[in-house]
């Protein structure tokens, strides 16, 4: 009997063209898990979340009004020819969370909300509903006249309403004060004329500082030193009011309140680096002393349940507050207790156990955000749903995946299909199928290599298949340290008075479970110290038209070559000065609203999206642009083939085809020939060492993953070998055959005279350093002490950490 249900039993994706996707077809088995390999750049995200996970969220987006879709965003359809089978598909990818002041673990998962209803409920004395312990609720009251018509008459009653918050009035419920020192602002031997206010962008002379020297408040040719009580106060902190300056109406406040108003409202990390330098000097948060750092109003504080106040309960270590849970008894809220036990539980499960409810979601990794991410779903009701994830055991210890393949295998218990985007071999070995994209990257990749088992996987001779038994070695013999860095007392979080020493001259490898300490001891102490050079995962900062090319400082020599072969001006290469198009701006797209609808960003017309005037596009650089490299020969036809280009066949570009060159492109047509440009082959060699020659020149940054933004910045940071270089785990996003490489350029810097520190869970990293330092013995209050130091032979031999469990059984195979 014909079953149509079993023709439902597969995604199938017909034609996939994505990016560099070549136009391959596939099925990917429903109910099962599936994961996603092969080398950076090679296809994989274009085919999870750019062609499945998107088609999916467009046609339910689709299915709503156009009044609610006017508040989505906007979703083109990918480039594919037809996708059959989708469900609706839940992607967990590594963006942190927002970095809103007042969002923390409790509140993005909403186990605080539930602790609120519970502490509502059974809590002593009653207070009120459970906004009363909601630090994002002002507590208000006011009182009036309220006119309304009932029976054909006007009738006017006095109305009173009160609404009783959480929220702390003195810090607003943000926990913090920010606390300014006013030497930092005003030069009190100089007057407002001659340049008193010395904050960025305050010149005198400028209309910042006319404002308050022409207010009438003050005299602007007499030191601010000699100023009275009054025009101290006026100068500073007066209140908003409006006055009449220069006969015009103004709003006047003090320079303590504007400089709130207009810098300390912003996110430290949007800042521009003058203004955040600026602000790191003026600016000291400390804990707000009215609610201890608490965000909670004293009548919220005051509310206790089993003798614990709801405060006191989110700042408990996770695993703590579920023994909490187990011990309260309390029938009237059984089940509320039952789920907020089970959504703890879920976060011990999953490697989190050490966060506690009032950590700021700001803070924390794209993995732990991912991992925060995956808590909502595990106790969902739903099933038959497709969830999409990114590397989800980034940030993990090797005692840590195994608790996420758990993780991951329950969600494909209960009838979903599971998609995961991952290197690691301990994930992939978990999979019903396997789909490996190839053969490497960018145009070289997007191809289909292998689908199908595990097994069959191993047995292919893909670059994947080749790698997956991959094990590096313990050196024969380590480097011998030049000296050492000193940490002593280090406490900060949960750290225990840490005593150590960081060798010099060497490959150090940090490493522990996750939250044992190793980013808070090397940011709180060795971050920050003169020659020490920090490189993370954070995102980089710049507009929405910043590329690698940008980025790195390549597209400076390549502007001036241009210029100098056709004898124009260089700020004709630039998409941001004379050469960008007239109608763009640009850009490359137009923006176009639609009313109720999103705004719809579309190819600008003019330029094709290639950005540049016409005219500048005619100007080239290669072929036939004069004698580069000063042998005399006008580099013409330099292979003799006769086609005219130079060797390897390297025709002339124009600016836009050079910046849509790969990085690997860019060496060999920067590397020979007319277009010979060693300043632009040094910084594109030092992009291709770190794994990034798949990258396009122009691609925008804000489509970098964590790890190539860490990679990107460590390529620019080597242009100045020596110091100290930190990296907060380099092996996110590569592939098993690229770690192989970024062990050779960790010890080409090494033997460059630079001491290299590397927090890593990565077996290959830490079997190839030359110290160890092992923090623990477990993640939270039960970490935060150095476990062992030493070489990783001896870590090996020892046997009494987690991470030489994992080593040891890793090197043996």
């Amino acid at each position: 009997m014909n079953d149509p249900a079993r023709h439902h039993d597969v995604i199938e994706v017909i034609g996939a063209r994505e990016n560099n996707l070549k136009g391959f077809s596939l099925q990917i088995p429903k109910r099962a898990l599936t994961v996603f390999t092969g080398v950076s750049g090679s296809g994989k995200s274009s085919l999870v979340f750019g062609t499945i996970a998107a088609e999916s969220q467009r046609m339910i987006n689709e299915t709503y009004s156009a009044f609610l879709q006017g508040f989505m965003p906007s979703l083109s359809r990918p480039e594919v020819e037809d996708l059959q089978g989708l469900t609706a598909a839940i992607v967990v990818n590594q963006e942190r969370l927002g970095a809103n002041i007042r969002s923390t673990v409790g509140t993005v998962t909403d186990v605080y909300t539930l602790l609120r209803i519970l502490f509502s409920r059974i809590g002593e004395p009653k207070i009120g509903s459970p906004q009363a312990f909601s630090f994002n609720v002002a507590s208000i009251s006011g009182a009036g006249a309220v006119t309304f018509e009932r029976g054909g008459e006007t009738t006017k009653e006095r109305r009173e309403f009160s609404i009783t918050g959480g929220m702390c009035p003195r810090c607003e419920g943000r926990g913090q004060i920010n606390d300014i020192d006013i030497a930092q602002l005003i030069d009190e031997s100089l007057s407002l004329n001659a340049g008193a206010i010395t904050v960025p962008g305050y010149k005198a002379g400028g209309w910042s500082v006319k404002f308050y020297a022409e207010s009438g408040f003050f005299d602007p040719d007499k030191p601010v030193r000699d100023y009275s009580e009054q025009e101290r106060h006026d100068l500073l902190h007066r209140e908003p009011e409006k006055v009449k300056m220069s006969g015009i109406n103004m709003t006047y406040q003090g320079l303590v309140p504007q400089l709130r108003k207009s810098m300390l409202a912003k996110d430290r990390d949007a800042m521009q680096p003058h203004i955040r330098a600026f602000v790191d000097r003026a600016v000291t948060f400390v804990s707000c002393p009215a609610c201890e750092g608490t965000r909670l109003s004293e009548l919220a504080r005051s509310v206790r349940v089993a003798g614990r106040s709801i405060a006191e309960v989110c700042a408990m270590q996770l695993s703590d507050l579920a023994e909490w849970l187990r011990e309260l008894h309390a029938p009237a809220v059984a089940p509320l207790r039952d789920s907020l036990l089970e959504t703890v539980e879920h976060f011990i499960d999953i490697g989190l156990g050490y966060l506690s409810l009032d950590r700021p979601a700001g803070t924390l990794s794209g993995g732990e955000a991912q991992r925060v991410k995956m808590i909502r779903h595990l106790g969902s009701a739903l099933t038959d749903i497709t969830y999409v994830f990114d590397e989800p055991t980034i940030g993990l210890h090797p005692h840590d995946i195994d608790r996420m393949n758990t993780m991951l295998l329950r969600l494909r218990d209960k009838g979903n299909t599971v998609l995961v985007v991952e290197h690691k071999p301990e994930t992939i070995e978990i999979a019903d199928h396997v789909v490996d994209l190839g053969p490497r990257a960018g145009e070289a990749g997007g191809e289909l290599c292998f689908e199908g088992t595990v097994a069959g996987l191993r047995g292919s001779d893909t670059l994947t298949g080749r790698h997956l038994d991959y094990r590096a070695q313990v050196k024969d013999g380590v480097r011998s340290a030049s000296g050492a860095m000193q940490i002593r007392g280090a406490r900060r979080n949960n750290l225990r008075e840490v005593d150590v020493d960081i060798p010099t001259g060497v490959l150090t490898v940090i490493t522990g479970v996750a939250g044992s300490g190793k980013s808070t001891l090397i940011e709180g102490s060795l971050a920050g110290r003169e020659g020490v050079t920090f490189i993370d995962q954070s995102g980089i900062k710049g507009s929405s038209r910043s590329n690698p090319a940008t980025y790195t400082g390549l597209l400076e020599p390549i502007r001036k070559a241009f210029a100098k072969a056709n004898g124009v001006k260089p700020a004709l290469f630039s998409a941001n000065s004379e050469g960008a198009c007239p109608t763009c701006g640009g850009a490359g797209v137009i923006y176009t609203e639609l009313g109720v609808m999103e705004t719809v960003a579309s190819p600008c017309e003019d330029c094709e999206g290639r950005r540049f005037r016409r005219e500048v596009l005619e100007y080239t650089l290669g072929h036939g642009d004069g004698d580069r490299d000063g042998d005399g020969d006008g580099d013409r036809d330099r292979d003799g083939d006769g086609d005219g280009a130079g060797a390897g066949g390297r025709a002339a570009l124009n600016i836009s085809q050079v910046l849509n060159l790969s990085v690997d492109q860019a060496v060999e047509f920067f590397s020979a020939g007319a277009a010979r440009l060693p300043a632009a082959t040094k910084i594109l060699t030092r992009l291709a060492d770190v794994g990034l020659g798949y990258l396009r020149l122009g691609q925008p940054l804000n489509t970098l993953s964590g790890g190539e933004r860490q990679r990107i910045k460590l390529a620019t940071k080597m242009a100045d070998p020596g110091g100290v270089y930190v990296l907060d785990e380099p092996t996110t996003g590569l592939h098993l055959a690229d770690v192989e490489n970024l062990l050779g350029l960790l010890d080409r810097l090494v033997e460059s005279g630079t001491s290299v520190v590397v927090i890593e869970h990565h077996q290959a990293v830490m079997a190839h350093a030359d110290w160890i330092i092992d923090l623990g013995p477990g993640a939270g209050t039960e970490g935060g002490r150095v476990v062992f130091t030493g070489t990783p032979a001896q870590l090996i031999a020892q046997g009494q950490t987690l991470t030489a469990e994992h080593l040891g059984r890793y090197v043996a195979g």
